[in-house]
């Protein structure tokens, strides 16, 4: 897999961060800094392998989006329009 990232230099490790738990990091180019409008941002190519037998997929437990809800229990709330 090959991406071209944008972003800020704590954005980027994140990413980097992210990506190479999904796979292995073949090439990691320098980061270039972004000018105009968009000073402060860089750009970076990242390379990797991805197994795509083993996803990640968070559990409940480490989810950290909004909440699952039980959607029976509100369709019986629900009142007519």
């Amino acid at each position: 897999m090959e991406a071209w990232l944008t972003g800020t230099r704590a954005e980027l490790d994140t990413a980097v961060a992210a990506l190479t738990d999904l796979g292995h990091v073949i090439q990691q180019g320098k980061r270039w800094p972004m000018g105009g409008t968009d000073a402060g941002r860089y750009r970076l190519y990242l390379r990797l392998t991805v197994n795509a037998a083993s996803r990640h997929r968070p559990t409940p437990d480490t989810h950290t989006g909004g909440a699952l809800i039980d959607l029976t229990a509100a369709r019986a709330q629900r009142r007519p329009a």
